[in-house]
């Protein structure tokens, strides 16, 4: 070998290790550098995917389901995987954009491959740097290129991380969900509360009411934790609606899903009893009722009871029924198909706790409408019966008529009987009525005779007062009635009430709390005691009823102290 290439040698070999020593380096420091910024860039462009909105405020990307319901979609449902996809997206194409429209073409084609400084883009004024730049535009390349792919690593990582966190939400939206539904499904089945439509042609049960917006009136059908929200849902107002009963939902206006007519506060929150009121035509159904609110009110006053109209609708039609029997002394007879349930809150102690309350649906339907199995089939809210009141005016049975004597005849004629006796109305219910529920032999049935102050004027049948009136009907030959109630129901009480003298201006303190005790004993049955008589087993002994009217002029008492 030639002494003098020696030299040469050894500065070749300098030079390589120089060149490679200046790659790596740039090689690193461009890796560290591109890393930090695909990385900062991609996450940058993926906090941009997530709009920053006012708080309380509709959110502007989130769209409406396809319906009805005028709510915004929780964010957990649908938007937060739209929002997270658009994330992923935006830093997928912020590391492509950086990678290859940023390093590859513009920093390492267009400046350092033309000896241009990489930064400024200034040409280098010496060959030498010139030729640095082109040496360092390949490590360049591989750097920006390697930081790409660890940064895209980097970000799935992020993205599968962030999706666990997103399942956990999920999770945790869908617990909130199942929890506040069962949570309100417990409380009424603790409760025994049962909703339905009060109003005629509808009588539906129904899981859910619809709810309006104090805000805007919109309705609301599905006001439940769901798929809008699990503790709130956002009117498309902008106002935030509870979603359970428990939180705050029990104060929103609600109406029928089925009819669409209002309903009370209380459905939803209180435990409905259905008592319909059975008997023919002039058996004195209406008059009953009327001296049942008097009686009830009576018996706020005496006791812990308390009583209030569901609603206005209910507190004017009681009044209307006041007038009606002050002015003329007889409640018209009822009209129309089937009829519309007077509602009543009837409780213990006070407002109390929501287990001491009732909502009380009296049903006084036509006598007509129970003539017949076919009319009687149309009588939805039989159905849902937790009780029966069978008013019963013997004075039109052919047994009880054909024991009375002339002047006692003509004594019943002008008490009006009713079409049919009692035992003929029950045998034309009864049948209907285990068909529509299925039910029977689980409820109670108060039996009230009516028209006792006629009764006890009466010379021809033994009166009423001094027995028990179970034993005074099997005596004036309704035993038949008696044998039927005790076998077809789980339990049968009787009463013998004067409508007449439990009302008006004239009326009886005593006799109006005794037409409430059908009531009262019906509802104890439903777990709301009220103690005193409705609990007594045998009636008391009846005085003889005088014949108290007011005059016909005199202002009938309104109710609205319920």
């Amino acid at each position: 070998m030639n002494e003098g290439s020696m030299p040469d040698v050894d500065l070749l070999f300098i030079a390589q290790i120089v060149g490679w020593a200046t790659g790596v380096i740039a090689v690193a420091i461009c890796l560290g550098y591109g890393l930090w910024r695909f990385t900062a860039q991609a996450l940058g462009a993926a906090a941009n995917a997530f709009a920053v909105r006012t708080p309380g405020s509709p959110d502007p990307r989130i769209t409406p389901y396809p319906g009805k319901e005028p709510a915004q979609p929780a964010y957990w449902t649908r938007q937060m995987w739209t929002d997270a996809a658009a994330a992923a997206r935006a830093g997928a194409y912020a590391v492509w954009y950086l990678l290859a429209h940023h390093w590859l073409d513009e920093i390492v084609r267009r400046r350092l491959l033309r000896g241009c400084h990489g930064t400024t883009g200034d040409e280098a004024d010496h060959v030498l740097g010139r030729l640095l730049l082109r040496l360092i535009a390949p490590a360049t390349a591989l750097a920006a290129v390697l930081s790409a792919v660890l940064s895209s690593a980097l970000l799935l990582g992020v993205a599968v991380a962030f999706a666990v966190q997103l399942l956990l939400v999920r999770a945790v939206a869908l617990a909130g969900v199942l929890g506040g539904r069962g949570a309100e499904r417990l409380w009424k089945l603790a409760l025994g509360i049962r909703m339905k439509c009060p109003y005629p042609g509808c009588y539906r049960p129904f899981p859910l009411a619809v709810h309006l917006c104090p805000g805007c009136g919109a309705a609301h059908r599905e006001l439940w934790p769901g798929r809008y929200g699990a503790l709130r849902h956002v009117c498309r107002c902008g106002r935030a609606l509870p979603t359970t009963a428990l939180s705050g939902r029990r104060k929103l206006s609600a109406r029928c899903p089925h009819c669409d007519q209002e309903l009370p506060p209380a459905v939803g929150t209180t435990r409905v009893v259905h008592l319909p009121l059975i008997g023919g035509t002039s058996a004195g159904k209406t008059m009953l009722m009327a001296a049942m609110l008097d009686g009830l009110r009576s018996w706020s006053h005496e006791s812990a009871l308390t009583v209030e109209f569901a609603s206005p609708a209910d507190r004017r039609e009681a009044n209307t029924l006041g007038r009606q029997v002050e002015s003329t002394g007889w409640a018209l007879k009822t009209q129309g198909g089937q009829p519309r349930a007077l509602m009543l809150l009837v409780g213990r102690g006070g407002r109390g706790p929501l287990r001491r309350r009732r909502l009380l649906y009296l049903y006084d339907p036509m006598g007509e409408s129970l003539r017949d199995a076919d009319t009687t089939r149309r009588q939805e809210y039989l159905a849902h019966a937790d009780g029966v009141l069978l008013v019963a005016d013997v004075l039109a049975s052919p047994v009880v008529r054909r024991a009375l004597r002339e002047g006692d005849g003509r004594l019943a004629v002008e008490a009006r009987p009713a079409d049919l006796g009692p035992v003929e109305t029950y045998e034309g219910f009864t049948g209907e009525l285990q068909g529509l529920g299925g039910r029977r032999r689980r409820l109670g049935v108060a039996a009230v005779v009516t028209k006792r102050d006629v009764l006890d004027r009466l010379g021809s049948l033994p009166r009423p007062q001094g027995r028990p009136v179970d034993a005074w009907l099997a005596e004036i030959g309704l035993g038949e009635l008696v044998r039927a109630l005790g076998h077809d129901f789980a339990a049968a009480r009787y009463w013998s009430v004067s409508a007449r003298a439990a009302t008006g201006a004239g009326a009886l303190a005593a006799e109006q709390r005794r037409a409430a005790e059908p009531v009262l004993w019906l509802l104890s049955r439903t777990g709301l005691r009220i103690g005193g008589p409705a609990a007594a087993v045998q009636e008391p002994r009846l005085p003889r009823l005088p014949r108290p009217r007011g005059r016909a002029g005199d202002p009938a008492p309104d109710r609205s102290s319920l």
